[in-house]
This record gives structure tokens, sequence and C-alpha cells, in this order.
């Protein structure tokens, strides 16, 4: 259905798109796990690594990237050999940890029972299919 047969003026869906992209951005996968981590201070690729040991290195990189675009990190880079390159927050992203850290702990504190309520739910569809 098109935004003009729902009564939505194109204005509108024009200025929801930069902001659905920045919710997408910020709450990616991998981006929340990257931002926590670098509000402790700077932090290193391979810590980053470390800290997250399910990403791949490339996917690493490029969240990285796209944070670092998005204005959420600085990347800095030593001139030493090998190069050394730190990641640390912007005060935006500092601003958004605070945002990262509450809705880090309400997963946290809900885990078991939304876990709990998908299991009743699934169980639920599969008694209504079978029936």
């Amino acid at each position: 259905m098109s935004q003009r047969n729902i009564g939505v003026p194109a204005k509108a869906v024009q200025d929801a798109c930069p902001l659905t992209e920045v919710i997408d951005r910020v709450s990616g996968k991998w981006s929340i796990g990257i931002l926590v981590a670098a509000a402790h201070g700077p932090i290193r690729f391979t810590e980053l690594e470390r800290a997250i040991p399910t990403i791949s290195r490339r996917m690493l990189t490029l969240t990285l990237r796209n944070l670092e675009r998005d204005g959420l990190l600085n990347r800095k880079v030593y001139p030493t050999v090998p190069p050394k390159v730190e990641y640390s927050l912007t005060p935006m992203a500092e601003e958004l940890h605070e945002s990262l850290v509450m809705l880090t702990s309400w997963a946290e504190r809900h885990r078991t029972t939304i876990t709990e309520a998908r299991a009743v739910y699934d169980s639920e569809q599969e008694a209504a299919a079978a029936g």
C-alpha cells in the first residue's frame, strides 16, 4: 500500500527515513556491543574482538567504519609499526551510552521472562496448528 493511500504525507515519510537509518545503525546486531565496550575509554581493535567474541573481523571492521562515519566513534591512529589504532566514543555516543546501559540492563533483567513467554507462545501455536 502506498503512503498516499493511508494518509501519510510524503514529507513525513522522507523525514522518517533518516531517523530509521539512525535507529537501525545504533540498534544493529554489533553496534550496541561496540559502543558499550568503547564506553570504558579508548579501545583497540583486538580488544573489541575479545569483548565481542562472536563477531567476525570483517563485520567488526565494517561496523566500526559505519559508527565512525555516523559520528559515534573517534578513530585515532598512532604512527607506530605496526600501526596502533584506538576507538573512543564521541560526545554524542557518550550521551547515547546512557540509553544503551538502560536498555541492556532491562534486557538482562527480563531475559528469562522473555524466554519463558516465547516458549509458552510457541507451544500454543504448535497446539493450534495441530488441532
